[in-house]
């Protein structure tokens, strides 16, 4: 609960954003340029945390950054109360959203090392569920507290607020104990028995005398036996993320097309939509595996994006239908990105792969926040949605031919670079 309560956090850091930036706008006086940068300043921060965080979670222990990370987002949250300018408020989200991009790799890697195999992958995918579950309530508060009063000022009360929910989590992992799959890594077994007596219930395995150690450090992650994970975990994430942009881009022009109000109750359907597809990813996990929760939603968000891209005039009901369906799929499969990129990596470099994933993740984010708007502007909806059913297709081919079942699986078979690669369904 401490992992997913640090995910809620993070949810709760890019999600109140929306609400505030047009009162901030005005506050402070922002040119477009200034709102813009704020505004995309957790993406930034968090493409740089994950690489130079996740490296250092490695290095220096689960449980230090664990605490560490949340007192990143409560200090960064009640710093928002007291900025003057635009350079103070950007400064200050930038390291929020690095503290963001250390928490996928440092929340992700302690709740891997720490499940039993049967559990792992619904643990795993709960962190997204979490997620969600942040965005969501950050979005409703910022709406209703916007609504409440006139002071201009309230922005920095909106973006504060995380400072809630970071306490909370702070206090939840005093006291957490650091992993034993990383203290071994470290030469430390005598600590990490102990904690495994105490908190697993369970000796240790012993060694694994065949299995060489892994250096520490981004160049592992491109060696011969890690350099495919690499590259599948990087390319499937960007993959989802990116079209999700482009749909979202359209999703107000869909819910305005559906009736819903201007108010941000249609924004607000929407976070619960995503996050009830979470929740069935979540629930099936374990159920279908890890292979068939990502090609088959891959292929069905190509065909809704297909079906926008070649009739974007469509009627109402059919333009809703494959939006639904969409945001329905896509969230399911959504759950992996906290999945396997904790799996498929060994101990010493799990939370640099998770972290350097995470930051490539963010980079089609960025293309897709900063290209969308210019492509509707220049070509209109369909040949955007088309460009996002070719990500979605490029998704299914990564998927087919990389993505490993990992499910039942103990971790250190999973990551072994010599691990057979599953393709089948898993026991």
């Amino acid at each position: 609960m401490s992992a997913g309560g640090g995910e809620v956090c993070d949810g709760w850091v890019l999600g109140v954003v929306g609400a505030a930036m047009p009162l901030a706008r005005d506050d402070l006086a922002l040119t477009p340029t200034w709102t813009g940068l704020i505004g995309s300043a957790s993406l930034i921060g968090l493409f740089f945390g994950g690489l130079f965080f996740g490296r250092l979670t490695d290095r220096i222990g689960r449980q230090r950054m664990y605490l560490i990370d949340l007192m990143v987002f409560l200090v960064g949250s009640l710093a928002q109360l007291v900025v003057q300018d635009a350079a103070q408020l950007l400064a200050v989200r930038l390291v929020m959203g690095a503290a963001v991009g250390a928490d996928y790799a440092i929340a992700g890697a302690l709740v891997a090392e720490f499940a039993p195999p049967h559990r792992r992958g619904r643990l795993l995918a709960s962190l997204i569920v979490f997620w969600y579950v942040g965005y969501t309530l950050a979005t409703a508060f910022g709406i209703v507290a916007a609504q409440l009063t006139d002071d201009v000022s309230l922005w920095r009360w909106i973006l504060a607020s995380s400072a809630i929910p970071s306490l909370v989590v702070l206090l939840a992992r005093l006291g957490t104990p650091e992993s034993p799959s990383w203290l071994v890594s470290k030469g430390r077994r005598a600590e990490a028995e102990a904690i495994s007596r105490r908190w697993l219930g369970r000796d240790l395995d012993p060694p694994d005398g065949d299995r060489e150690p892994v250096r520490t450090g981004h160049r592992a992650l491109f060696s011969p036996g890690y350099v495919r994970r690499t590259l599948f975990t990087s390319l499937f994430w960007l993959c989802q993320v990116t079209p999700f942009f482009a749909i979202s881009t359209f999703a107000p022009q869909v819910l305005r097309l559906l009736g819903a109000p201007s108010d941000g109750t249609g924004e607000l359907l929407l976070n619960g939509f995503l996050l009830v597809g979470c929740l069935s990813g979540m629930a099936v996990i374990n159920r279908i595996g890890r292979r068939t929760l990502l090609i088959w939603p891959f292929a069905v968000t190509a065909a809704a994006l297909l079906a926008l891209g070649l009739w974007p005039h469509a009627p109402h009901a059919v333009i809703a239908l494959c939006f639904g369906v969409f945001a329905l799929f896509h969230a399911a499969s959504s759950v992996l990105q906290a999945v396997y990129p904790s799996e498929v990596f060994p101990t010493e470099i799990r939370a640099t792969g998770i972290g350097f994933a995470a930051a490539a993740s963010r980079i089609g984010a960025a293309v897709g926040t900063f290209l969308v708007p210019l492509g509707l502007a220049a070509w209109g909806v369909g040949p955007v949605m088309l460009l996002g059913c070719a990500l979605s297709l490029v998704g299914v081919l990564v998927s087919v031919v990389w993505a490993p079942e990992t499910r039942g699986l103990e971790l250190e078979r999973v990551s072994r670079p010599d691990a057979p690669e599953r393709r089948g369904r898993a026991t």
